[in-house]
């Protein structure tokens, strides 16, 4: 038998419509760049009243956490997805109350990143910068944490040992 979830977080739009329940830890932090994430958060804030989905510098942060440790507890009624193209395996979701954007799913992943903006509280600490090689050309990448050019090893092991952890039900 699987112990219960512990140390649930909450992710909620702006207005406060929509909640997002976590439970456990993340499977990390990071802020990408990639010129997909900048393309859907240029989409997500050219909605009206949307709020901001880019940092300062240009990435957009997210929380990874597993599909099974994700829960809508108020609000789903109000998610509408956006795809950058029609055949991308990528949705990025928005709470339409408020145009706050609240997740991005990868359809052929066992995660969702959320994005950190929608945290209360305290939003998971950030852990990396992924895909700086596209940063916007007026854009300089902060050195508080470690930064690659494309995806890490230590990204893609992650994702995997959540993936085999979530197959165990762990």
């Amino acid at each position: 038998m699987s112990e219960p979830p512990k140390n649930r977080t909450t992710a909620q739009c702006a207005c406060g419509s929509v909640k997002l329940e976590a439970s456990d830890a993340p499977i990390m932090s990071v802020a990408c760049y990639c010129d997909d994430c900048q393309e859907g958060a240029r989409q997500i804030e050219a909605l009206p009243n949307a709020r901001p989905v880019r940092d300062a510098d240009g990435g957009s942060a997210y929380a990874l956490y597993r599909k099974d440790r994700v829960e809508c507890s108020r609000g789903a009624r109000f998610f509408q997805g956006y795809k950058i193209r029609e055949e991308s395996p990528t949705t990025r979701v928005v709470a339409t109350c408020c145009n706050s954007a609240m997740f991005l799913n990868y359809e052929k992943g066992h995660w969702f990143s959320i994005y950190r903006a929608r945290f209360q509280g305290d939003a998971p600490p950030l852990q990396m910068r992924i895909h700086t090689r596209f940063k916007p050309e007026n854009g300089d990448v902060p050195s508080d944490v470690p930064s690659y050019p494309t995806w890490p090893f230590k990204f893609l092991t992650k994702l995997l040992a959540a993936r085999i952890a979530m197959l165990l039900r762990r």
